[in-house]
């Protein structure tokens, strides 16, 4: 009972007044009081007319299962602490209830590193309102990555491509693009965060950005969010003979894992990736992206057989 939620918001809601219309709760609150008045015969369910009252019987007892159930009731918690803290006092659990985070933190690393941070190539971040900007391409170099706090309204910008990996091998090896291509890399590990989608489509981040995920529901499920704000200025990247690869390599379980993703986000996607889409679906696989490094793999030891046999 102590970490029943719809308990906890419905005796919440009765505490403020100590009669309310059944109306005003939830089903699911209404069973959790039921059991609840027929645990501590502190409440009782009355007939008013059409409808039903629930009211309270014994308040000192009641506000004893107030206080036990959500210690902040009659405190001043102060309005100002995160909201998850809020949730421990209101139900002694920060997962009490939804919240959302202010800032997203967003790993970057540079593709091409150059040794002059000034070339116009080199891969760097800029805010103009405050100044201020990141070298990213030295942040990699001296640090391995660089992290970047980042709100909806602020002005982080780059010049270059902005590349989006889901895995993290594809962040911690960067030889899978090309050297001569200078762009910023991110790793944002399965799920594209609300509060970065939020960022990118307030305003221009990238000259272009690019999504680099598995191949399977989830990852073109996150596509079509990030296309439905950013349009043709998004891509989802298709690596090199991922075709071949697709058949060779690609895996029916995580195609059964992400169907339901995969069939509502199909709908959703530009026409360029529906020879992917159809592929995947009449094959019944998905791949994933770390199969970047096999691209050719075979192809190049077949050409080397037929060199050495010359």
């Amino acid at each position: 009972m102590m970490n029943d939620k719809a308990l906890t918001a419905a005796i919440v809601k009765l505490s403020s007044r100590h009669t309310l219309p059944a109306s005003q709760f939830t089903p699911a609150q209404r069973l959790a009081l039921d059991v609840f008045a027929r645990q501590t015969a502190t409440v009782r369910c009355l007939r008013q007319g059409r409808g039903e009252i629930y009211t309270v019987l014994d308040p000192a007892v009641f506000a004893t299962h107030v206080q036990a159930l959500s210690p902040s009731q009659g405190l001043d918690t102060g309005a100002d602490i995160p909201m998850r803290a809020r949730h421990i006092a209101d139900a002694r659990s920060s997962k009490a209830g939804a919240h959302r985070h202010s800032t997203c933190y967003l790993l970057l690393k540079a593709a091409a590193l150059a040794s002059d941070e000034r070339q116009p190539h080199s891969p760097a971040w800029h805010n103009p309102a405050r100044g201020i900007a990141l070298p990213l391409s030295r942040a990699t170099s001296d640090f391995g990555a660089a992290a970047l706090a980042i709100e909806p309204d602020d002005d982080w910008a780059t010049k270059q491509p902005l590349w989006l990996v889901e895995n993290q091998a594809l962040f911690d090896r960067t030889d899978w693009l090309l050297a001569d291509a200078p762009a910023s890399i991110a790793y944002y590990g399965g799920q594209l965060n609300h509060l970065l989608l939020n960022w990118l489509g307030r305003r221009p981040r990238a000259p272009k950005v690019v999504l680099f995920a598995d191949y399977d529901g989830v990852g073109l499920a996150n596509f079509a969010r990030l296309y439905a704000l950013l349009g043709d200025a998004c891509e989802f990247w298709l690596m090199p003979d991922w075709s071949i690869k697709l058949e060779r390599y690609g895996n029916h379980q995580l195609w059964r894992d992400t169907l339901r993703d995969f069939t509502a986000a199909s709908e959703r996607l530009p026409d360029s990736l529906a020879p992917l889409v159809a592929q995947m679906r009449q094959a019944g696989k998905a791949l994933e992206q770390e199969a970047v490094w096999l691209a050719g793999s075979a192809e190049r030891l077949s050409a080397e057989g037929q060199r050495h046999r010359r």
